[in-house]
């Protein structure tokens, strides 16, 4: 019982918390106001939470799990690109949708742990369009370029209102225009952007697992002679 009563603490502290956050316009919201609306005294809230920044991880971590349970549960579309698309097209709904959430996540220069999944779902989206031969890139840059622009569209559209997708539209497809390689029969193999790609590949193949035979000497020589066709 006593455990019950404990979780039940937690939770009613959280969704309190993650309500005033909500509905606070930007504004900061006082763990004194927490404790109020949650019916619980301070010390209860810092056994649960350690402090306000513990607090408001565990609120970020809880508004990203919708978001990230639509990215687990995102149907392969059959094209690495398309899902790249489609990824970024949930990144931005989740932050127009959830300010509040989203400024805990992505609005100041420290990110919270509940952005390492997000970040690490959005490298397996890159790393298969590099295992298809279609990223132009290293597989970090592209990742840092989608989530830099993204980010940016977003705390835009969330400052400036939303102009019925043109923008984030318009710059998602020059982001991933700049990072991946048109599916185009008749680009030659001889092209500079299919040699990057082909190198951008076997790179991704390299980082998944090590070629059998290989010495360990032997396939770091091989990783840096990719990275060098690929910079």
């Amino acid at each position: 019982m006593g455990v019950q009563k404990d979780t039940d603490g937690r939770d009613r502290i959280l969704r309190a918390a993650a309500r005033l956050v909500a509905e606070s316009g930007g504004e900061p919201v006082s763990t004194r106001a927490v404790c109020a609306a949650a019916g619980v005294g301070a010390p209860t809230l810092y056994h649960h939470f350690g402090d306000k920044q513990g607090l408001l991880d565990a609120v970020a971590a809880h508004g990203l799990e919708e978001y990230l349970a639509s990215k687990r549960a995102q149907p392969g579309t059959g094209d690495p690109v398309d899902d790249l698309r489609h990824g970024w097209d949930l990144h931005v709904e989740f932050g127009v949708s959830h300010p509040a959430v989203y400024a805990l996540i992505y609005g100041s220069p420290r990110t919270p742990p509940a952005a390492d999944e997000a970040y690490a779902i959005l490298l397996g989206l890159v790393g298969a369009v590099a295992r298809a031969g279609r990223l132009r890139v290293p597989v970090e840059t592209a990742a840092r370029m989608i989530q830099a622009a993204s980010v940016g569209v977003v705390l835009f559209l969330v400052a400036n209102g939303d102009d019925g997708g043109g923008l984030s539209a318009r710059t998602r497809e020059a982001v991933l225009a700049a990072v991946t390689v048109p599916k185009d029969p008749s680009a030659g193999p001889a092209s500079p952007d299919a040699r990057a790609a082909s190198a951008l590949a076997l790179r991704a193949a390299l980082s998944a697992g090590p070629p059998s035979g290989f010495s360990p000497a032997e396939a770091a020589l091989l990783a840096e002679w990719l990275d060098r066709l690929t910079g």
